[in-house]
């Protein structure tokens, strides 16, 4: 055999390597590691005391493939804005890495199997409200709010809430307030999260005719509501500590105390007329949801088994 009847052979692996890393590029595994962050504190609170590693593994595999099957049902509907946006021109469907319909079957199949996972290895409720995340997610937020109104993340953002809502009831079989505490944790600290990113890029967002809110308002406005919603994610973490120990009340105040101060910068900085760094902020919040939820983690697992 000759050397050039022998490239295809060579270029095999290569071809397969880049397809998996496409289908794998559709899941945005970065937005995934959300549920990694917020789901295994939730299912520790829920279960305070006590730890069952399987039911973890279990609703973090269901978790995932939900998150999975509906990032990728956005990479399609959002494929003609992904190849306007630089920040997303790089993504499968912007670039014909993977073919729609692939993906479509892709999103489709994973969002069935997320399901059945969930439903087979916790129970029904867990299973109906990731289907419930992943609808909600796709229809609502991406087809529905996300072209027609600058409010979009703010109600699109419920389903990055969702993980917290399901790993409680993987749990309990049950939604309690602390469940839907958490759930307003993040629900709240979507908006500086995001409008700090799209203040960033906002340039991107205006040429692909998405009105995310730094498009359509002043700097001003932006950061004032950034501080609004900062100040709303910061009251109710610490509402929280109604339900857990000391450690999460120190952590969560501090944390607070820290992102307060950073976006009270951001706006005093706008309102100075001086150049600001919006993506510092996101950055940032990154890290103090981290930080909170994994107190969160720490302090339910430092509790003693109730006798009684």
């Amino acid at each position: 055999m000759s050397i050039r009847e022998r490239r295809p052979v060579s270029g095999a692996p290569n071809r397969i390597r880049t397809t998996v890393l496409s289908y794998l590029a559709l899941t945005k595994p970065r937005v995934i590691e959300l549920l990694l962050v917020t789901t295994i504190p939730a299912m520790l609170l829920a279960d305070r005391g006590t730890v069952d590693p399987l039911l973890i593994l279990n609703t973090l595999i269901g978790g995932m493939m939900a998150a999975a099957g509906a990032n990728t049902l956005n990479c399609v509907a959002d494929a003609d804005i992904d190849k306007v946006m630089k920040r997303t021109a790089l993504r499968p469907l912007a670039k014909a890495s993977v073919p729609t319909r692939h993906a479509l079957i892709f999103g489709l199949v994973l969002t069935a199997g997320s399901f059945a996972w969930l439903w087979w290895t916790t129970n029904l409720l867990s299973g109906v409200l990731a289907l419930a995340t992943i609808a909600f997610y796709v229809f609502v937020y991406t087809l529905l709010l996300k072209r027609r109104t600058s409010q979009n993340v703010v109600w699109g953002g419920a389903a990055g809430c969702m993980p917290v809502m399901i790993g409680w009831s993987a749990v309990t079989g049950t939604i309690q307030w602390p469940a839907l505490v958490m759930f307003l944790i993040i629900f709240f600290w979507t908006p500086p999260h995001t409008w700090a990113l799209a203040m960033r890029y906002k340039e991107d967002y205006k040429a692909a005719g998405v009105p995310m809110l730094p498009v359509v308002a002043t700097e001003r406005q932006v950061t004032r509501q950034i501080l609004i919603y900062t100040w709303l994610t910061v009251l109710t973490t610490l509402s929280l500590a109604l339900a857990t120990g000391w450690l999460y009340a120190s952590v969560a105040a501090l944390a607070g105390a820290w992102f307060l101060v950073m976006a009270h910068q951001l706006y005093a900085g706008v309102k100075r007329g001086e150049p600001v760094k919006p993506l510092r902020l996101f950055l940032q919040s990154n890290n103090y949801l981290a930080v909170v939820f994994c107190a969160l983690a720490v302090d339910s697992a430092m509790a003693l088994p109730q006798l009684f």
